[in-house]
């Protein structure tokens, strides 16, 4: 591992290290490479045909031995290394963080949407999945495989070796390893210029916000959480992220390292380029799809009117002005937050007077259970086109 950082993060990383050397440095060497488990395993998976691939994956996710034995060694041994959960994992501590999901599904869901992917995809990150054209052409199917992973992850027991929680995470973990595989060998991509695509950096980045900062965005929508669910709500996702190949060495113990983590990320990493601006208003138009919502009066209204406005709340003018989205007044910014945390506490208080569901909630809360029948397959080229189905 480098400290010597890809061209892009040079300016942001100097920034960086003016807080944190340590930190910055930490994240710079995750810039350069991505699973160190499971990349030569699929490396040499390549080599097979994508139906033996995908039967073998589908064998192992599933415990399936009769037909694993028949996989290459490295695969078997990959699966075999996380059979068992890290010695820090402890599933009842979170029991907190799971009733915390539910009791503010509708706010942590609104806040993923308009807060947490914007601010992912504002990163390097937003250039890996938009030369794929993965959320491009299926935005509101990208929207409903986070919400139905976070539905799983944050059930009862959800993360168990049998569970869907844990087959999501690790499915997730498998479409990455593949897409950086595919981006690396398509000649599109220099590794000098932007680090490795999909980057362990990357990854605990995104893992620090869909955690922590998650909390943050849906505390501002009028979410509520004690001090033991913050704590339960973050160790879900710390263990998700060990599922979907985060290295120990870039992943938060605590919610407060997860912030630190997200304020020296957001300094390393560069400006958000065209790739970032696409990606993030793309996602925010796909938005009313999920709940169904397609006539274009009404679909442009939601999303002028209530989402965007939204989202600029929670991350703030200035990345939604680097974005481009649309420009609003603090005023009117203010006031639409403040409706939506006063209608959360209306229905909150008073849940006999509230028969019906707002859109935001209609909204959000379709996009929970939307399950387009996900399977083990594999994307074969790193451009949604020309890719088999997946």
């Amino acid at each position: 591992m480098s400290n010597h950082p890809p061209s892009v993060y040079q300016e942001g990383y100097a920034k960086a290290r003016e807080v944190d050397p340590v930190t910055a440095d930490n994240y710079i060497r995750h810039t350069w490479f991505g699973d160190v488990e499971l990349d030569p395993v699929m490396d040499e998976l390549a080599e097979l045909p994508r139906t033996d691939m995908s039967r073998y994956i589908t064998a192992g996710i599933n415990r399936n031995a009769e037909v694993l034995r028949d996989a290459p060694r490295s695969l078997r041994d990959f699966f075999e290394g996380i059979e068992d959960p890290p010695v820090w994992v402890d599933h009842a501590s979170f029991k907190p963080g799971i009733r915390a999901f539910h009791n503010n599904a509708v706010q942590i869901l609104a806040s993923f949407v308009a807060g947490v992917l914007i601010e992912g995809f504002a990163t390097t990150i937003g250039k890996s999945f938009f030369m794929t054209g993965r959320v491009m052409d299926k935005g509101s199917r990208r929207l409903r495989q986070n919400n139905r992973h976070q539905v799983e992850i944050f059930h009862p027991q959800g993360l168990q070796r049998e569970s869907d929680g844990w087959k999501l995470s690790v499915r997730i973990r498998f479409v990455h390893a593949q897409v950086r595989r595919l981006l690396q060998t398509s000649g599109e991509w220099d590794v000098n210029t932007w680090g490795v695509p999909i980057s362990a950096a990357n990854l605990g980045y995104a893992i620090a916000c869909f955690s922590a900062r998650t909390l943050v965005h849906s505390t501002a929508l009028g979410a509520r959480y004690s001090p033991e669910q913050h704590e339960g709500y973050c160790a879900v996702w710390r263990y998700v992220g060990n599922l979907m190949g985060i290295p120990e060495s870039i992943l938060y113990t605590t919610e407060q390292e997860a912030l630190h983590m997200y304020k020296i990320g957001i300094l390393c990493e560069p400006e958000p380029e065209v790739e970032s601006v696409i990606m993030t208003n793309a996602l925010i138009n796909s938005a009313p799809l999920v709940a169904g919502i397609s006539e274009p009066t009404e679909r442009r209204a939601l999303v002028n009117n209530v989402i965007y406005p939204i989202s600029r709340s929670l991350v703030g003018f200035d990345l939604a002005d680097k974005l481009s989205f649309p420009a609003y007044t603090k005023f009117k910014v203010q006031k639409i937050a403040y409706l939506y945390r006063l209608d959360t506490r209306l229905k909150r208080n008073f849940p006999r007077l509230f028969k019906g569901k707002s859109t935001m909630d209609q909204l959000f809360e379709a996009s929970w259970y939307g399950s387009d029948g996900l399977t083990y397959n594999l994307p074969d080229h790193h451009e949604e086109e020309r890719s088999s189905s997946w």
